[in-house]
């Protein structure tokens, strides 16, 4: 029994693996580990309190899928509902012929199963960044946003690379060998309204196939998407390779990718037998992984694949 987690996942992995010693799924323990991380106030890459879009709304992103039967549920820049994790899991459970909810679909059907709401999502310390950012994206800052004014050039002047990146991942493996992978997310921040990355998008942020392996990702979403990251992974260990060699080539096609914005990228994988990387296109970044006979969570450095940066050009 084994999780590992991107290193915002370490105050959830503790009560993740405590989940699989006492008896329970890996899909429970990837569920309340990512709660765990929704819930914290001091990160604003996921959850309550996370970075919102440019017109200050918190779009919440989440998926979640089960190895074993390959079912997996998704919700999407949803809002007012901070356990995204949870309902996309109900999203599956709830058997709807449907794997992803968007926008007040995903709200309704979170009013629906009761999901818990809160009325306030954000505090007044993220408020006032959003606001400061918000100034910097337009000379003329003083005027209100509604619904005709146009978002196109604020966006790009507002964006800032280095809140692209995060987002958080479980992937588990329970007593009766089976897998579950989960990820959750505010996304970008001051996105433009409506903007989903790779997180809720099973195959590109997020998959999970006890055959073989799973692979969850974080970064620019842009990149997973276009590249289907996270089956990447899976598929190349489908094809015979280790999962350092999967992790690897699916990293080293993102460089194939152009167009403008070519960025950071971040996965964490793990193969049927237990064996996991880390990986990044930036050095220092580490992931979090705990055993059923560790005591306490380890952290471990990535390993470092380049992709060379082209934020913003035209190559």
């Amino acid at each position: 029994m084994i999780v590992i987690a991107s290193h915002n996942g370490d105050i959830g992995i503790g009560k993740a693996i405590q989940i699989l010693k006492d008896g329970g799924t890996a899909m429970d323990a990837v569920e309340a580990g990512i709660r765990l991380v929704e819930a914290n106030p001091d990160d604003h890459t996921v959850g309550y309190n996370g970075w919102p879009n440019i017109i200050g709304g918190l779009e919440l992103d989440a998926s979640i899928m089960d190895g074993k039967s390959l079912n997996s549920g998704a919700v999407a820049a949803m809002k007012r509902f901070p356990y995204a994790i949870s309902v996309a899991r109900q999203m599956m459970e709830r058997k709807l012929p449907h794997v992803l909810l968007a926008g007040n679909g995903a709200e309704r059907f979170a009013r629906e199963i009761g999901a818990e709401q809160w009325d306030e999502m954000m505090t007044d310390e993220v408020k006032a960044v959003w606001q400061k950012r918000l100034a910097q994206s337009s000379a003329d800052s003083s005027q209100p946003l509604d619904d005709d004014t146009p978002l196109q050039d604020r966006v790009k002047i507002a964006t800032d690379p280095e809140r692209v990146t995060s987002t958080v991942n479980f992937i588990a493996i329970d007593k009766y060998g089976d897998m579950c992978t989960g990820v959750s997310t505010s996304g970008w921040a001051w996105k433009y309204p409506g903007r989903l990355g790779d997180s809720p998008i099973i195959g590109a942020g997020n998959y999970a196939d006890n055959r073989y392996g799973a692979c969850a990702c974080t970064g620019m979403g842009e990149m997973a998407i276009r590249a289907s990251t996270a089956h990447s992974v899976v598929f190349y260990m489908k094809m015979g390779m280790s999962v350092t060699e999967a992790a690897t080539q699916a990293m080293k096609d993102l460089c194939d990718l152009g167009g403008d914005y070519i960025g950071r990228m971040n996965l964490i994988a793990m193969d049927k037998n237990g064996e996991h990387i880390g990986m990044s296109s930036s050095a220092g970044r580490e992931y979090v992984y705990q055993t059923a006979d560790m005591s306490n969570h380890e952290f471990l450095e990535r390993t470092v694949v380049d992709i060379p940066a082209r934020w913003g050009s035209s190559a």
